[in-house]
């Protein structure tokens, strides 16, 4: 079974997931090894690791910053994906590759896909994908090497567009908490807890994970109380810059932001 099939079929009931983002190749070339089995050694159950482009439409100045700095590093979707399969035997819960079509198409869908899928990935999260492109291409290469791709909805998605999101993927739905680009936000006002309690009356056949603005108590309790669980990105990725790559201590600073 696909591990994040797995992940979210063994999940308990009132369980709540965390997963984090990092863009690989920053703040170092070679972390990615140490960062990713940290987070697992340190509970988070599942991560996206983010594949650095020079035109992030999605996000903000943080992830925008750190995609620079990994591509000035020399960081590649070849080089990624050799490094993920040199530590495919040491982790065991579910890695999901975050970037955007033209670097995928560059390399080669059907290749991309192959590849991705013996380096030990479960799933793909593609910003930029169009639905019908989705549909006729890349779902296809996907399920033929048992990679979930994951769709993201905004509170603009219209429910029919949901719903049919929902009857035409499988692993989860990547709920962004507002239209807006990637990053920390205080709290979520009114009108989007308003759109949290709406997706979850639909009663959708997907589990959904809640990400963008995730930073503190507030926000994950917000996603953590109307999702199966919160993504964390940009927080994240300033801590680990902060930190020279550290980690443990980036961890330790999460998790203390997250008790406030």
């Amino acid at each position: 079974m696909n591990k994040i099939n797995k992940l979210f079929s063994e999940r308990a009931e009132n369980q709540k997931f965390l997963s984090l983002y990092f863009c690989a190749g920053c703040p170092t070339l070679d972390g990615t090894a140490d960062v990713i089995k940290t987070m697992e050694r340190r509970g988070i159950d599942f991560i996206e690791v983010g594949i650095p482009f020079s035109d992030p439409l999605a996000d903000g100045p943080v992830i925008q910053t750190a995609a620079t700095c990994a591509l000035k590093n020399g960081m590649t979707v070849r080089l990624l994906l050799e490094q993920l399969k040199a530590i495919k035997d040491e982790v065991s819960i579910p890695l999901i590759l975050m970037g955007y079509l033209n670097p995928i198409l560059h390399y080669g869908i059907e290749r991309f896909c192959a590849d991705a899928a013996e380096a030990g990935v479960s799933g793909l999260i593609i910003p930029d994908l169009p639905f019908d492109d989705y549909l006729t291409t890349v779902r296809p290469a996907a399920d033929k090497y048992d990679l979930r791709v994951i769709m993201l909805i905004t509170p603009e998605t219209s429910e029919e567009r949901i719903q049919f999101i929902d009857q035409h993927t499988d692993g989860f739905i990547y709920m962004v908490s507002s239209a807006a680009i990637t990053g920390a936000q205080k709290s979520f006002d009114e009108q989007k807890q308003e759109y949290f309690r709406r997706i979850d009356g639909m009663q959708l056949r997907n589990p959904r994970m809640i990400g963008f603005g995730i930073s503190n108590a507030q926000t994950l309790k917000a996603a953590q109380d109307n999702a199966a669980g919160a993504i964390i990105g940009s927080k994240f990725v300033t801590l680990l810059n902060e930190t020279g790559g550290d980690c443990e201590q980036a961890l330790d600073r999460l998790f203390e932001a997250l008790a406030h």
